[in-house]
């Protein structure tokens, strides 16, 4: 049963890395929203696995929370780790498609997230998506999550393709 297990969780992450190493943003996102267009050289919207996402029913929350890799971005409610994808820039999303199904943005519904102890709203703030959905951003990156962290307090995308990391109270990667 472990071996299962454990051949599992490495298949997923070949996949995820696979997903996320093709470089450039793509114009049409794979969401649990409906996508206002479907790009023809990737995967159709429908395809994308809807059980990572993230909902966007209200505020978000944001916490803190001790980790294998110390005091880390996590969401409030269900206390996954959140990443920062360094491909993003200029405040804008570059993952879209097959990187969101494995990279689940953090998103709203335009309110601002409930911050737990040691984050301050004014390092907080929305980005518009491609589908019109919002996006959390911390200090100007966008959150995201990351689909093969099963529990709480997981950090499997640590480092992953040297783009993915969490990041700590002041909004500084931790490699």
């Amino acid at each position: 049963m472990r071996t299962l297990s454990i051949a599992g969780t490495l298949l997923g992450l070949t996949l995820v890395v696979a997903a996320c190493s093709g470089g450039g943003a793509t114009t049409a996102p794979a969401t649990a929203a409906p996508a206002s267009q479907a790009p023809a050289s990737e995967a159709p919207a429908s395809e994308a696995p809807s059980s990572s996402q993230a909902p966007a029913a209200a505020a978000p929350s944001v916490n803190l929370a001790t980790t294998s890799l110390g005091s880390v971005v996590v969401d409030g409610t269900s206390g996954k780790t959140l990443y920062i994808f360094t491909a993003d820039s200029g405040g804008a999303s570059a993952c879209y498609d097959k990187c969101e199904a494995a990279w689940p943005p953090l998103l709203t519904d335009g309110s601002a997230p409930t911050l737990g102890t040691g984050l301050d709203a004014e390092d907080f703030a929305t980005i518009d998506r491609t589908d019109g959905t919002k996006q959390v951003t911390f200090y100007g990156m966008p959150l995201y999550f990351f689909a093969a962290d099963a529990a709480a307090g997981d950090v499997k995308g640590q480092g992953l393709n040297d783009k993915w990391f969490v990041v700590d109270a002041a909004g500084k990667q931790i490699k």
